[in-house]
Protein backbone atom coordinates (compact mmCIF):
# COMPACT_ATOMS: atom_id res chain seq x y z
CA UNK A 1 0.00 0.00 0.00
CA UNK A 2 1.39 3.46 -1.09
CA UNK A 3 1.26 6.19 1.47
CA UNK A 4 -0.25 9.18 -0.52
CA UNK A 5 -1.93 12.07 -0.49
CA UNK A 6 -5.30 12.80 -1.82
CA UNK A 7 -5.46 14.36 -5.34
CA UNK A 8 -5.93 18.36 -5.27
CA UNK A 9 -4.43 18.65 -2.01
CA UNK A 10 -1.22 19.14 -0.41
CA UNK A 11 0.91 19.57 2.43
CA UNK A 12 2.36 22.25 4.13
CA UNK A 13 6.09 22.14 4.74
CA UNK A 14 7.77 24.15 7.69
CA UNK A 15 8.55 26.93 5.60
CA UNK A 16 4.91 27.20 3.85
CA UNK A 17 3.54 27.10 7.62
CA UNK A 18 6.20 30.34 8.18
CA UNK A 19 4.47 32.33 5.49
CA UNK A 20 0.80 31.28 6.36
CA UNK A 21 1.10 32.03 9.76
CA UNK A 22 2.94 35.49 8.75
CA UNK A 23 0.10 36.12 6.60
CA UNK A 24 -2.69 35.26 9.28
CA UNK A 25 -0.70 36.82 11.88
CA UNK A 26 -0.55 40.37 10.16
CA UNK A 27 -4.43 40.28 8.89
CA UNK A 28 -5.38 39.24 12.39
CA UNK A 29 -3.46 42.33 13.50
CA UNK A 30 -4.80 44.68 10.96
CA UNK A 31 -8.42 43.30 11.60
CA UNK A 32 -8.63 43.28 15.33
CA UNK A 33 -6.30 47.28 15.01
CA UNK A 34 -9.39 48.22 13.03
CA UNK A 35 -11.77 47.16 15.50
CA UNK A 36 -12.93 43.95 13.65
CA UNK A 37 -13.98 40.39 15.96
CA UNK A 38 -12.73 37.20 14.71
CA UNK A 39 -15.06 34.00 14.29
CA UNK A 40 -14.59 30.48 12.98
CA UNK A 41 -17.41 28.68 11.64
CA UNK A 42 -18.10 24.64 11.08
CA UNK A 43 -16.33 23.13 8.41
CA UNK A 44 -19.60 21.34 7.55
CA UNK A 45 -22.27 23.51 6.53
CA UNK A 46 -26.06 22.65 5.10
CA UNK A 47 -25.99 22.57 1.26
CA UNK A 48 -29.29 24.69 1.23
CA UNK A 49 -27.65 27.75 2.34
CA UNK A 50 -25.72 27.81 -0.91
CA UNK A 51 -28.66 27.13 -3.56
CA UNK A 52 -30.38 30.04 -1.84
CA UNK A 53 -31.46 32.71 -5.20
CA UNK A 54 -28.60 34.51 -5.78
CA UNK A 55 -25.72 33.01 -3.56
CA UNK A 56 -23.22 30.83 -5.47
CA UNK A 57 -23.26 30.66 -9.23
CA UNK A 58 -24.42 27.46 -10.86
CA UNK A 59 -21.07 26.79 -11.88
CA UNK A 60 -19.73 26.92 -8.76
CA UNK A 61 -22.36 24.57 -7.38
CA UNK A 62 -21.35 22.34 -9.07
CA UNK A 63 -18.06 21.85 -7.65
CA UNK A 64 -19.06 21.87 -4.18
CA UNK A 65 -18.45 18.24 -2.02
CA UNK A 66 -21.74 17.32 -0.94
CA UNK A 67 -22.56 14.44 0.81
CA UNK A 68 -25.93 12.95 3.15
CA UNK A 69 -25.11 13.84 6.30
CA UNK A 70 -27.12 10.39 7.89
CA UNK A 71 -29.54 10.90 11.86
CA UNK A 72 -32.05 7.69 11.92
CA UNK A 73 -34.26 7.68 8.88
CA UNK A 74 -34.10 11.36 7.55
CA UNK A 75 -30.32 13.62 7.06
CA UNK A 76 -29.62 16.74 5.57
CA UNK A 77 -27.56 17.57 3.27
CA UNK A 78 -24.15 19.45 3.25
CA UNK A 79 -21.25 20.75 2.08
CA UNK A 80 -17.73 21.30 2.65
CA UNK A 81 -18.12 24.78 2.54
CA UNK A 82 -16.83 26.30 -0.81
CA UNK A 83 -17.26 29.92 0.65
CA UNK A 84 -16.52 32.14 3.64
CA UNK A 85 -18.81 35.19 3.49
CA UNK A 86 -22.08 32.64 3.37
CA UNK A 87 -21.07 30.87 6.80
CA UNK A 88 -20.41 34.02 8.49
CA UNK A 89 -24.16 35.72 6.81
CA UNK A 90 -25.32 32.59 8.52
CA UNK A 91 -23.47 32.89 11.86
CA UNK A 92 -25.10 36.59 11.69
CA UNK A 93 -28.99 35.24 11.45
CA UNK A 94 -28.51 32.65 13.42
CA UNK A 95 -26.85 34.07 16.52
CA UNK A 96 -29.62 37.00 16.05
CA UNK A 97 -26.75 40.07 15.64
CA UNK A 98 -28.58 43.16 14.83
CA UNK A 99 -27.07 46.61 13.48
CA UNK A 100 -23.29 47.04 13.09
CA UNK A 101 -21.12 43.93 12.93
CA UNK A 102 -17.27 43.83 12.06
CA UNK A 103 -16.26 40.38 12.16
CA UNK A 104 -13.27 38.21 10.55
CA UNK A 105 -12.09 34.65 9.73
CA UNK A 106 -9.01 32.58 8.80
CA UNK A 107 -10.69 29.44 7.00
CA UNK A 108 -10.45 26.69 4.51
CA UNK A 109 -12.65 26.17 1.61
CA UNK A 110 -13.00 23.42 -0.50
CA UNK A 111 -14.13 23.14 -4.03
CA UNK A 112 -13.79 20.27 -6.48
CA UNK A 113 -11.72 20.39 -9.50
CA UNK A 114 -11.81 16.97 -12.00
CA UNK A 115 -8.55 16.44 -13.01
CA UNK A 116 -7.06 17.18 -9.12
CA UNK A 117 -4.02 18.59 -10.51
CA UNK A 118 -5.33 21.95 -9.30
CA UNK A 119 -6.16 22.84 -5.68
CA UNK A 120 -8.96 21.12 -4.15
CA UNK A 121 -8.37 22.65 -0.59
CA UNK A 122 -7.93 26.60 -0.56
CA UNK A 123 -7.65 29.45 2.41
CA UNK A 124 -8.80 32.28 2.75
CA UNK A 125 -8.68 34.76 5.16
CA UNK A 126 -11.78 37.35 4.95
CA UNK A 127 -13.10 40.35 6.96
CA UNK A 128 -16.89 41.29 6.80
CA UNK A 129 -18.89 44.60 7.92
CA UNK A 130 -22.02 44.18 8.22
CA UNK A 131 -25.33 46.01 9.32
CA UNK A 132 -24.49 49.38 7.40
CA UNK A 133 -24.47 50.31 3.70
CA UNK A 134 -22.99 53.48 2.73
CA UNK A 135 -19.98 54.55 0.75
CA UNK A 136 -17.73 54.50 3.51
CA UNK A 137 -18.41 51.43 4.60
CA UNK A 138 -16.89 49.96 1.78
CA UNK A 139 -14.12 52.53 1.77
CA UNK A 140 -13.32 50.94 4.98
CA UNK A 141 -12.88 47.47 3.59
CA UNK A 142 -10.98 48.86 0.70
CA UNK A 143 -8.03 50.54 3.22
CA UNK A 144 -8.30 47.80 5.58
CA UNK A 145 -7.09 45.75 2.68
CA UNK A 146 -4.41 48.08 1.11
CA UNK A 147 -3.45 48.34 4.91
CA UNK A 148 -3.01 44.15 5.37
CA UNK A 149 -1.07 44.66 1.94
CA UNK A 150 1.34 46.83 2.77
CA UNK A 151 2.20 45.42 6.28
CA UNK A 152 2.92 42.23 4.53
CA UNK A 153 5.78 44.61 3.17
CA UNK A 154 4.37 43.49 -0.63
CA UNK A 155 3.96 46.62 -3.44
CA UNK A 156 2.85 46.85 -6.95
CA UNK A 157 -0.49 46.65 -5.04
CA UNK A 158 -3.92 47.19 -7.93
CA UNK A 159 -7.08 48.00 -7.34
CA UNK A 160 -10.11 46.73 -10.28
CA UNK A 161 -13.35 47.80 -9.69
CA UNK A 162 -16.56 46.84 -10.53
CA UNK A 163 -20.47 47.70 -9.71
CA UNK A 164 -22.82 45.24 -10.03
CA UNK A 165 -25.77 47.48 -8.82
CA UNK A 166 -24.60 49.23 -12.35
CA UNK A 167 -25.25 46.51 -14.52
CA UNK A 168 -28.29 45.11 -12.90
CA UNK A 169 -29.91 47.92 -12.75
CA UNK A 170 -29.35 48.46 -16.80
CA UNK A 171 -30.79 45.02 -16.90
CA UNK A 172 -33.57 45.33 -15.08
CA UNK A 173 -34.77 47.52 -17.22
CA UNK A 174 -35.11 44.59 -19.93
CA UNK A 175 -37.93 42.25 -20.86
CA UNK A 176 -35.55 39.46 -19.68
CA UNK A 177 -36.51 36.20 -17.33
CA UNK A 178 -34.79 36.17 -14.24
CA UNK A 179 -32.31 33.43 -15.10
CA UNK A 180 -31.97 35.52 -19.08
CA UNK A 181 -30.91 38.56 -16.74
CA UNK A 182 -28.43 36.82 -14.61
CA UNK A 183 -26.52 34.95 -17.61
CA UNK A 184 -26.35 37.94 -19.56
CA UNK A 185 -25.00 40.02 -15.56
CA UNK A 186 -22.50 36.62 -15.05
CA UNK A 187 -20.94 36.95 -19.20
CA UNK A 188 -20.45 40.74 -18.79
CA UNK A 189 -18.60 40.36 -15.74
CA UNK A 190 -16.48 37.25 -17.26
CA UNK A 191 -15.83 40.05 -20.23
CA UNK A 192 -17.57 38.25 -22.72
CA UNK A 193 -18.72 41.26 -25.19
CA UNK A 194 -20.97 39.26 -26.98
CA UNK A 195 -23.40 39.08 -23.59
CA UNK A 196 -24.57 42.95 -25.11
CA UNK A 197 -25.52 41.57 -28.78
CA UNK A 198 -28.77 40.54 -27.48
CA UNK A 199 -29.44 44.29 -26.38
CA UNK A 200 -28.14 46.14 -29.76
CA UNK A 201 -31.50 45.52 -31.71
CA UNK A 202 -34.10 45.89 -28.69
CA UNK A 203 -32.40 48.60 -26.35
CA UNK A 204 -29.61 50.21 -28.07
CA UNK A 205 -29.34 53.07 -25.63
CA UNK A 206 -28.56 50.39 -22.98
CA UNK A 207 -26.23 48.51 -24.69
CA UNK A 208 -24.61 51.93 -25.73
CA UNK A 209 -24.16 52.80 -22.12
CA UNK A 210 -22.84 49.58 -21.01
CA UNK A 211 -20.28 49.47 -24.03
CA UNK A 212 -19.47 52.75 -22.31
CA UNK A 213 -19.00 51.64 -18.84
CA UNK A 214 -17.18 48.60 -20.50
CA UNK A 215 -14.84 50.22 -22.32
CA UNK A 216 -13.80 52.53 -18.76
CA UNK A 217 -10.39 51.02 -17.79
CA UNK A 218 -8.86 52.72 -15.55
CA UNK A 219 -10.25 56.23 -15.57
CA UNK A 220 -11.68 58.51 -12.79
CA UNK A 221 -14.53 59.50 -11.49
CA UNK A 222 -14.92 62.42 -13.95
CA UNK A 223 -15.93 60.17 -16.95
CA UNK A 224 -18.35 58.01 -14.42
CA UNK A 225 -19.93 61.51 -14.54
CA UNK A 226 -20.03 62.53 -17.95
CA UNK A 227 -21.94 59.12 -18.43
CA UNK A 228 -24.58 59.94 -15.96
CA UNK A 229 -25.48 63.09 -18.11
CA UNK A 230 -25.38 60.85 -21.28
CA UNK A 231 -27.86 58.40 -19.56
CA UNK A 232 -30.12 61.16 -17.60
CA UNK A 233 -32.61 61.29 -20.15
CA UNK A 234 -33.14 57.37 -20.69
CA UNK A 235 -31.92 55.39 -18.09
CA UNK A 236 -33.03 56.86 -15.01
CA UNK A 237 -33.12 54.10 -13.28
CA UNK A 238 -29.25 53.73 -12.94
CA UNK A 239 -28.93 57.11 -11.09
CA UNK A 240 -28.58 55.83 -7.53
CA UNK A 241 -25.93 53.11 -8.77
CA UNK A 242 -23.52 55.27 -10.23
CA UNK A 243 -24.18 57.74 -7.77
CA UNK A 244 -22.46 55.50 -5.81
CA UNK A 245 -19.74 54.58 -7.62
CA UNK A 246 -18.90 57.70 -8.35
CA UNK A 247 -18.88 58.23 -4.39
CA UNK A 248 -17.08 55.92 -3.88
CA UNK A 249 -14.31 56.74 -6.05
CA UNK A 250 -14.19 60.05 -5.40
CA UNK A 251 -13.18 59.48 -1.50
CA UNK A 252 -10.68 56.80 -2.68
CA UNK A 253 -8.95 59.54 -4.81
CA UNK A 254 -9.14 61.99 -1.91
CA UNK A 255 -6.74 59.50 -0.35
CA UNK A 256 -4.74 58.58 -2.54
CA UNK A 257 -5.60 55.18 -3.07
CA UNK A 258 -5.03 54.35 -6.37
CA UNK A 259 -7.60 52.10 -8.84
CA UNK A 260 -8.55 50.89 -12.21
CA UNK A 261 -12.39 50.82 -13.03
CA UNK A 262 -13.05 47.50 -15.05
CA UNK A 263 -16.47 46.17 -14.95
CA UNK A 264 -15.61 43.20 -16.66
CA UNK A 265 -13.22 42.16 -13.96
CA UNK A 266 -16.28 41.24 -10.85
CA UNK A 267 -16.51 37.42 -11.67
CA UNK A 268 -17.11 35.45 -8.98
CA UNK A 269 -20.70 35.45 -6.79
CA UNK A 270 -24.13 35.85 -7.84
CA UNK A 271 -24.95 37.73 -4.15
CA UNK A 272 -22.74 41.21 -5.45
CA UNK A 273 -25.38 43.78 -5.28
CA UNK A 274 -23.11 46.69 -5.47
CA UNK A 275 -19.22 47.49 -5.34
CA UNK A 276 -16.81 44.74 -6.55
CA UNK A 277 -13.18 45.07 -6.30
CA UNK A 278 -10.62 42.61 -7.09
CA UNK A 279 -6.92 43.16 -5.61
CA UNK A 280 -3.70 42.11 -7.38
CA UNK A 281 -0.30 42.34 -6.93
CA UNK A 282 1.44 42.50 -10.17
CA UNK A 283 -0.63 40.27 -12.36
CA UNK A 284 -1.72 37.83 -9.34
CA UNK A 285 -4.72 38.15 -8.01
CA UNK A 286 -4.40 37.62 -4.54
CA UNK A 287 -8.02 38.35 -2.71
CA UNK A 288 -11.39 40.46 -3.90
CA UNK A 289 -14.45 41.37 -2.40
CA UNK A 290 -17.41 43.51 -2.76
CA UNK A 291 -21.21 44.50 -1.14
CA UNK A 292 -23.81 41.75 -0.91
CA UNK A 293 -26.83 44.02 0.57
CA UNK A 294 -29.64 41.24 -0.59
CA UNK A 295 -27.78 37.97 1.18
CA UNK A 296 -28.63 37.77 4.60
CA UNK A 297 -32.38 38.49 3.70
CA UNK A 298 -32.51 35.66 1.41
CA UNK A 299 -30.66 33.40 3.99
CA UNK A 300 -33.67 34.10 5.92
CA UNK A 301 -32.55 36.83 7.96
CA UNK A 302 -33.37 40.30 8.42
CA UNK A 303 -33.20 43.13 5.91
CA UNK A 304 -29.32 43.76 6.84
CA UNK A 305 -27.16 45.33 4.13
CA UNK A 306 -23.38 44.19 4.08
CA UNK A 307 -19.82 43.88 2.82
CA UNK A 308 -16.82 42.01 2.85
CA UNK A 309 -13.65 40.85 1.32
CA UNK A 310 -11.41 37.95 1.23
CA UNK A 311 -7.68 37.40 0.88
CA UNK A 312 -6.15 33.94 -0.77
CA UNK A 313 -3.75 33.08 1.39
CA UNK A 314 -2.10 30.85 -1.29
CA UNK A 315 -1.44 33.24 -3.64
CA UNK A 316 0.30 35.69 -0.73
CA UNK A 317 2.34 33.08 0.27
CA UNK A 318 4.03 32.68 -2.73
CA UNK A 319 5.21 36.30 -2.74
CA UNK A 320 6.53 36.43 0.63
CA UNK A 321 10.37 36.59 0.48
CA UNK A 322 12.52 34.48 2.40
CA UNK A 323 14.13 37.47 3.91
CA UNK A 324 10.13 38.44 5.85
CA UNK A 325 10.56 35.21 7.42
CA UNK A 326 14.06 35.30 8.81
CA UNK A 327 12.89 37.75 11.39
CA UNK A 328 10.62 34.83 13.14
CA UNK A 329 13.31 32.66 14.30
CA UNK A 330 15.44 35.98 15.82
CA UNK A 331 14.50 34.56 19.56
CA UNK A 332 15.63 30.93 18.52
CA UNK A 333 18.03 29.68 20.99
CA UNK A 334 19.85 26.16 19.98
CA UNK A 335 20.65 25.22 23.60
CA UNK A 336 23.32 22.00 24.09
CA UNK A 337 23.25 20.21 27.33
CA UNK A 338 26.13 17.84 28.88
CA UNK A 339 25.45 14.50 30.34
CA UNK A 340 25.37 15.03 33.75
CA UNK A 341 23.90 19.64 33.42
CA UNK A 342 20.33 17.61 32.09
CA UNK A 343 18.79 18.92 35.23
CA UNK A 344 20.28 22.79 34.78
CA UNK A 345 19.81 22.53 31.18
CA UNK A 346 15.89 21.81 31.37
CA UNK A 347 15.49 23.94 34.50
CA UNK A 348 17.13 27.00 32.39
CA UNK A 349 15.53 26.25 28.73
CA UNK A 350 12.00 26.38 30.70
CA UNK A 351 12.93 29.87 32.18
CA UNK A 352 14.10 31.09 28.53
CA UNK A 353 10.50 30.23 27.41
CA UNK A 354 8.56 32.27 30.24
CA UNK A 355 10.50 35.05 28.76
CA UNK A 356 9.09 34.49 24.96
CA UNK A 357 11.97 32.32 23.79
CA UNK A 358 11.82 29.53 21.47
CA UNK A 359 14.29 26.77 22.73
CA UNK A 360 15.35 23.92 20.94
CA UNK A 361 17.22 21.01 22.61
CA UNK A 362 20.19 20.46 20.54
CA UNK A 363 19.76 16.06 19.80
CA UNK A 364 23.27 14.07 19.18
CA UNK A 365 25.02 16.09 16.14
CA UNK A 366 21.86 18.42 15.32
CA UNK A 367 22.75 21.39 13.55
CA UNK A 368 20.34 24.54 13.18
CA UNK A 369 21.15 27.03 10.88
CA UNK A 370 18.26 29.17 11.87
CA UNK A 371 19.31 30.06 15.39
CA UNK A 372 19.83 33.52 16.55
CA UNK A 373 21.48 32.36 19.46
CA UNK A 374 23.56 28.78 21.05
CA UNK A 375 23.62 28.33 23.82
CA UNK A 376 26.27 25.38 25.80
CA UNK A 377 25.67 23.76 29.12
CA UNK A 378 29.39 22.37 29.71
CA UNK A 379 30.79 20.32 32.71
CA UNK A 380 33.57 22.70 33.63
CA UNK A 381 34.21 26.31 35.56
CA UNK A 382 32.21 28.50 33.29
CA UNK A 383 29.64 26.44 32.28
CA UNK A 384 27.09 28.77 30.41
CA UNK A 385 28.38 29.40 26.64
CA UNK A 386 26.72 31.83 24.73
CA UNK A 387 26.84 32.39 20.90
CA UNK A 388 25.38 35.29 19.02
CA UNK A 389 24.80 33.90 15.63
CA UNK A 390 24.57 36.78 13.95
CA UNK A 391 27.51 38.37 15.23
CA UNK A 392 29.70 35.22 16.07
CA UNK A 393 30.30 37.08 19.35
CA UNK A 394 30.92 34.65 22.69
CA UNK A 395 30.06 34.95 26.06
CA UNK A 396 31.34 32.59 28.90
CA UNK A 397 30.12 32.95 32.27
CA UNK A 398 29.12 30.28 35.39
CA UNK A 399 26.40 33.07 35.96
CA UNK A 400 23.50 32.35 35.01
CA UNK A 401 22.21 35.49 35.38
CA UNK A 402 24.63 37.07 33.15
CA UNK A 403 22.93 34.88 30.56
CA UNK A 404 19.64 36.38 30.71
CA UNK A 405 21.42 39.99 30.98
CA UNK A 406 22.35 39.41 27.72
CA UNK A 407 19.61 38.39 26.52
CA UNK A 408 17.33 41.03 27.28
CA UNK A 409 15.24 38.55 30.60
CA UNK A 410 16.42 40.71 32.78
CA UNK A 411 17.69 44.04 33.46
CA UNK A 412 21.28 44.88 34.20
CA UNK A 413 21.71 46.70 37.75
CA UNK A 414 25.09 48.47 38.40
Amino acid sequence: MKAEKCKGFKDLTPDDMRAFRLVEDTFRDCCLGWGYDEIRTPTLEYLYLFTSVGTLTPNMLEKVYSFLDWDGWSGERVVLKPDGTIPTARYYINNNISGLARLFYVTNLFMFEETGKKSREKWQCGAELVGVNNALADIELLSLSVDVIRQLGLSDIKIKLSHAGLIKALLDGLELSTEEKMGIFTRILEGDSAALDILKMDKPETAEILNLLLGLKGKSSGFLKNIKALSEKNLANISESLDNFICIVEKLEKLGIDYRIDLASGKGFEYYTGLIFHLLIGQTVIGGGGRYDALIPQMGGQTTPAAGFAFYIDQLMKLIEPESLAELDSNKILVSIAADEMEEGFNLAEILRDFGYIVVLQLEDENKTDCGWLLEIANEAQKFILTDSGSGDITKTDDVCDILKLLGCVEDVA
